[in-house]
């Protein structure tokens, strides 16, 4: 990737994280000032993430894949921090996996040589983002989906009046009732499969899903409707190489999703097709995890599929918020600098886990039973305490997260750090 532009792009005080007094600086240089969390040369609220562990995460995805001979293409809209995609792609990623044009564009930027949509481009802005630089880099490869005659009709019309000398390869969406996008059944599927094969501006290298959004009363009732999905992506791949309606080459079977990752793999790796089949995953949140919803859905993935537990220890969150205690107004009640601005609230509130006073600790302590979060507002956090709790205001507590997509949107600004709290780098998001 072209990071040069990136580590010269100043940062000053207007940042959220930012030192009021450091003025302004290339983002590049940031890991060289020596500052430390822990020594307050951050303001707080700031989000870090623990680099030891971001290796750890990336080892165990890269372990993951040889053994299920499966392929990452990441979502980026997770983080859109051009600098993990780096570290992402430099580990094995087969791409960079994104949902709309303004994500395509952050990863053209910045060189990001094979990105696949996850979604179907609709309206002239959105497709001929592509286009123009499909027409502008003859290296570059871009993928997307299809779901619907319509939109194939939409898509090839765009490709023609373009006049671009390559078609445009997608991918068969296929859905659930109930839903988000995708074909509900085979027959809706093949006939946009054959509009697809038949539209020489486009190429069908595949059938693709997305599981996240499926959650049952049960984790046994989720699996379940998960493989009652993948199974319907693998009849229609099937369905779709019967009648040849694969441009040539290997056959993409791709689903999104960081819950269910393990089933994707073994479910597609054993359909069994005519050509030779390349099996996708584009899980965002291996990288940072988190401390709660992916925390427990991981422990889930490693008791259902015993195979991952035997890689090794398995995700571990690298996320954290750390924001100062700013009142003791109660008994049992702390209020923290950190809010619904700074920290994800969608899928559970932050995790209070380790406490530090400047002057007093030399190492972050863990908080222990009896602290929770009970409640957020925009700039600061509802922190239940107990009675003989030990939170003074000053001392700085660290929160575990609960989704990352929606933390990272927060910040355009996060420090990478090692285990002693020492920055070792900035990153820059682009939401």
């Amino acid at each position: 990737m072209r990071l040069d532009e990136l580590l010269r792009m100043p940062v000053d005080p207007t940042v959220k994280g930012w030192p009021a007094r450091a003025g302004t600086l290339p983002l590049g240089e940031v890991g060289a000032k020596g500052w430390n969390l822990l020594r307050e040369d951050l303001p707080l609220p700031a989000a870090v993430i623990r680099r030891s562990t971001l290796e750890h995460n990336s080892r165990w995805m890269r372990s993951f894949l040889e053994r299920f001979d499966a392929l990452i293409c990441p979502h980026g809209k997770t983080t859109m921090a051009p600098q993990l995609f780096a570290r992402q792609l430099a580990d094995g990623a087969w791409g960079i996996t994104v949902a709309t044009a303004q994500q395509l564009m952050v990863c053209r930027r910045f060189g990001v040589a094979r990105v696949l949509m996850a979604n179907q481009p609709t309206g002239r802005q959105a497709i001929q983002a592509a286009l123009a630089e499909l027409a502008d880099d003859p290296s570059f490869e871009f993928l997307c989906l299809i779901d619907s005659v319509r939109g194939v009709e939409g898509l090839a019309e765009e490709v023609r009046a373009f006049r671009l000398d390559r078609p445009i390869q997608v991918l068969l969406e296929a859905g659930l009732p109930g839903g988000r996008t995708g074909c509900r059944s085979l027959a809706d599927a093949l006939e946009v499969a054959r509009a697809a094969a038949a539209a020489p501006e486009l190429a069908l290298v595949g059938v693709e899903a997305f599981e996240g959004l499926i959650r049952e009363a049960t984790p046994e009732a989720s699996a379940r409707k998960v493989e009652g999905l993948l199974d319907f992506v693998v009849e229609t791949a099937i369905a779709c190489d019967r009648e040849d309606l694969y441009a040539p080459g290997q056959v993409l079977l791709s689903a999104g999703g960081s819950a269910f990752f393990d089933r994707v793999a073994q479910r597609f790796r054993a359909a069994n097709l005519n050509r030779e089949v390349k099996v996708v995953l584009r899980s965002g949140c291996y990288l940072t995890h988190d401390s709660q919803m992916y925390h427990r859905l991981f422990a889930e993935l490693c008791e259902r599929t015993p195979e991952a537990r035997r890689i090794g220890p398995g995700l571990r969150p690298a996320l954290e918020v750390w924001a100062y205690v700013q009142s003791v107004p109660e008994p049992g009640l702390a209020i923290v600098t950190m809010g619904k601005r700074d920290v994800s609230y969608d899928a559970g509130l932050p995790v209070p886990e380790q406490w530090f006073r400047p002057g007093l600790h030399a190492r972050p302590q863990s908080l222990g039973e009896g602290f929770r979060v009970t409640g957020l507002n925009d700039q600061h956090a509802y922190l239940g305490v107990p009675e003989d709790g030990p939170l003074e205001i000053g001392d700085m507590v660290a929160f575990g997260i609960s989704h990352p997509c929606t933390t990272f949107d927060k910040w355009q600004l996060l420090y990478v750090v090692d285990d002693d709290y020492r920055v070792v780098e900035a990153l820059r998001t682009f939401f």
